[in-house]
């Protein structure tokens, strides 16, 4: 089940008063938001008194969309939900529990992914488009070492959600402040190529100029951002056919230049970067997307990868 995502604040060198009394302008209750967002709330005011802000208005207008997506519900999600449902009920053969009574079971403990978190943070190009921070990895790390990737990582038991998994690892990764980033929404978890269960997050950075970053070495080598809409488009692209659990599904490649250096996207972070697109620009691909459906094996060994 997806974790509710809490807001970080936007505005955090704003006054009290002042923003106290721009929130009470909201022509929307603040009830009717599925997610407490104190940016989604301004994005219905007076466009000049956001400015003063510096948040554009194409960025609010954003944000007010993806704050009411819902990422659709996975297959294995309401079977866990179920299994945990009937746990330790005498069921009838029609289906219904009879009884509350817990009766002992020898049942083989199922494999549950870990859980891990990426951040697909946003922000306005200079000709008003919508760009991705990516990095490149580190060559000294053990896996996916000089890929392309979103920052991110595995949670941690302290991490309260998703948003805070993602962001956490972001400012480790190349020092991006979490208090420069507004948590809108989160996608449907991808299943990794190392069967980790790995959930997108969307943050919006309101401002570009505010974040200078500082790659952690150990871990990534360079830090560069793409246009969030090239992963719409069937140039520059090519794909591979896998199979996983008797699915097909389809790799895609993107090949990507910015100031003269090369980069290939591909994997699982041009599949969550299509889906992401999608939903921003609310329409499909020019191309065939085919992604893995979130199938999990009830067993696997430490060394199980996905083709």
């Amino acid at each position: 089940m997806q974790q509710q995502v809490h807001m970080l604040p936007l505005l955090r060198r704003t006054s009290t008063t002042l923003f106290s009394s721009l929130v009470s302008a909201s022509l929307i209750p603040s009830s009717s938001s599925p997610i407490p967002n104190s940016f989604s709330r301004l994005i219905i005011m007076d466009s000049s008194a956001a400015n003063n802000f510096g948040v554009s208005k194409k960025l609010m207008v954003l944000a007010q969309q993806l704050r009411f997506y819902k990422p659709p519900l996975q297959p294995d999600d309401d079977e866990e939900k179920k299994i945990e449902e009937s746990a330790g009920k005498v069921v009838s053969q029609l289906g219904f529990a009879e009884s509350a009574t817990s009766v002992p079971q020898q049942t083989v403990e199922r494999f549950r992914p870990k859980r891990a978190a990426v951040l697909i943070c946003l922000f306005e190009g200079d000709n008003g488009e919508f760009r991705v921070i990516l990095t490149k990895r580190s060559s000294k790390l053990s896996t996916h070492s000089g890929e392309v990737s979103l920052p991110g990582g595995k949670a941690e038991e302290t991490d309260a959600d998703d948003a805070e998994t993602a962001t956490r690892e972001a400012k480790e990764e190349i020092g991006l402040d979490p208090s420069l980033v507004n948590i809108v929404t989160c996608l449907e978890p991808f299943l990794s190529k190392h069967l980790l269960r790995v959930i997108p997050v969307i943050g919006i950075l309101s401002n570009k100029k505010d974040f200078k970053p500082s790659p952690n070495a150990d871990e990534v080598e360079v830090v560069f951002d793409a246009p969030l809409e090239m992963f719409l488009k069937d140039e520059n692209r090519r794909s591979e056919e896998r199979e996983w659990m008797g699915d097909k599904y389809l790799i895609h490649y993107f090949d990507y230049k910015i100031n003269d250096k090369k980069y290939l996207i591909w994997g699982l972070t041009a599949g969550i970067l299509i889906r992401a697109a999608s939903v921003v620009y609310q329409k499909a691909p020019s191309f065939i997307e085919q992604n893995p459906k979130f199938k999990v094996p009830r067993s696997a060994l430490d060394d199980t990868t996905m083709p």
